[in-house]
């Protein structure tokens, strides 16, 4: 047993509501740590890179002449890739050393999309290329995430999770915010110029990578356990997130988030448009839940040190309710902004309690797979969410997919306070 087992076992269920909610208030800041400020920055620099290429890669195949159905497929399809690619990263990633993982997937994403700013730099886009070099980066990007699962126990000490992960979100969404934006104006030089700068930022995400110092490989396996298979791997973590009951509920829970939150936003967009809404209007609601998101992620570490637990999460669920129902009675696109904000800005303390409990019950050898089982769950989810939402909206109209949400978010909220007692380990409502 290693280390982060040993913290694992001291430090288990019943000592969570304790951490989370006072023991986290004396942590140091988790940027003390070289280590995680290395990683941090890793993921920022990558993040957006990313976000200023990938609004764009469409854009470059309708300058090249192909037709928007087959700019909208190799988008699609990218996606699908990284789901595919997530549960079988996240065996290898319980087995082999994580940061050979991370380093040598932030290459072949530069290789991709350095290979895609050539081609558009010489002017000859072909299509099957580019699909390609997307599959291969979104596949490069399932790796490096799966690998990354399980570094926040390496970097960081059991008290210092929820500022870690709240600064880790914060960070994922200033570079949401700030990302597209950049692509913009990069984009506006030349059309190769976002590319090139996404596949320089997976080069410096590979040198900090690299320069993590910690050890990230994950705990060896027993001298009883059977031999490698990866069949009996992927099982293995499928059936330990199975039978967690926190963990189940954790999958439900954010299934049921990403796919509502998902729904709201794209209703939202399309309503604003149906009413005629500029495209500048319909940008400023989704900046404006952006900006709710990063708030939410500063203050999380906060509410957290400060609420129980279980409160944190039946109170938000509760409280994404009346902001969903205020939807279907506004027609104005900066309210809309504002209550997706509101939403925004509940999500990521729940989200810090629920990731820093799951760090806490899950072994060190299963961290990878418990962290691929519960994003791909979320991700396939929010893939129907835009299709659904346009289906429901042209059937049924924004009031009426508003209003259904709403309802949908109240089932939510009587799930999480049924269950709330997972949240602190107690298996019984507080």
């Amino acid at each position: 047993m290693d280390e982060a087992d040993e913290e694992l076992e001291h430090s288990g269920p019943q000592h969570s509501g304790p951490l989370l909610s006072k023991s986290a208030s004396s942590s140091p800041s988790p940027f003390r740590a070289r280590d995680f400020t290395l990683f941090w920055a890793a993921g920022a620099v990558d993040g957006l890179g990313t976000c200023a290429s990938s609004l764009f890669l469409p854009l470059i195949l309708l300058g090249a002449g192909y037709p928007a159905g087959l700019a909208g497929l190799v988008a699609s399809v990218a996606l699908v890739s990284g789901l595919v690619v997530s549960p079988v990263a996240g065996v290898h990633a319980d087995r082999r050393p994580r940061k050979p993982m991370m380093y040598v997937a932030a290459l072949t994403a530069a290789g991709a999309m350095g290979s895609v700013f050539v081609a558009v730099a010489l002017g000859h886009v072909v299509l099957v290329h580019v699909l390609a070099a997307a599959v291969v980066e979104q596949a490069a990007a399932a790796v490096y995430g799966a690998a990354a699962s399980g570094t926040i126990r390496r970097l960081v000490p059991p008290d210092g999770y929820p500022r870690a992960i709240g600064y880790l979100q914060a960070r994922d969404q200033a570079v949401q915010i700030v990302g597209p934006t950049l692509g913009g104006v990069l984009f506006q030089l030349a059309r190769w110029v976002p590319l090139l700068a996404d596949a320089v930022s997976f080069l410096l995400g590979a040198a900090l990578t690299k320069a993590i110092r910690t050890d990230l490989t994950p705990a060896p396996p027993g001298r009883t356990d059977p031999p490698p298979s990866f069949v009996r791997d992927l099982a293995e973590g499928l059936r330990f997130v199975c039978a967690e009951s926190f963990l189940r509920f954790v999958v439900v829970w954010t299934a049921g988030i990403n796919a509502l939150l998902g729904a709201l936003y794209f209703n939202a967009v399309f309503a604003s448009q149906a009413r005629g809404a500029s495209p500048s209007s319909i940008g400023l609601v989704l900046t404006l839940a952006g900006v709710g998101g990063l708030l939410g992620a500063l203050a999380a570490p906060w509410l957290v040190r400060r609420l129980r637990a279980a409160l944190i999460v039946t109170g938000a669920s509760w409280a994404m309710v009346p902001t969903a129902a205020g939807l279907a009675f506004t027609s104005r696109t900066w309210a809309y902004g504002l209550l997706l904000g509101g939403v925004s800005l509940i999500v990521p303390s729940v989200v810090v309690v629920l990731q820093t409990r799951a760090l806490l019950v899950t072994p060190d050898r299963l961290l990878a797979r418990m962290g691929t089982v519960l994003g791909t769950a979320g991700q396939a989810v929010a893939v129907l969410a835009p299709v659904t939402a346009g289906v429901l909206v042209a059937a049924y109209g924004g009031r009426t997919v508003a209003l259904g949400c709403a309802g949908a978010f109240a089932a939510l909220a009587l799930y999480a306070t049924a269950r709330s007692g997972l949240v602190t380990g107690t298996g019984e409502a507080e």
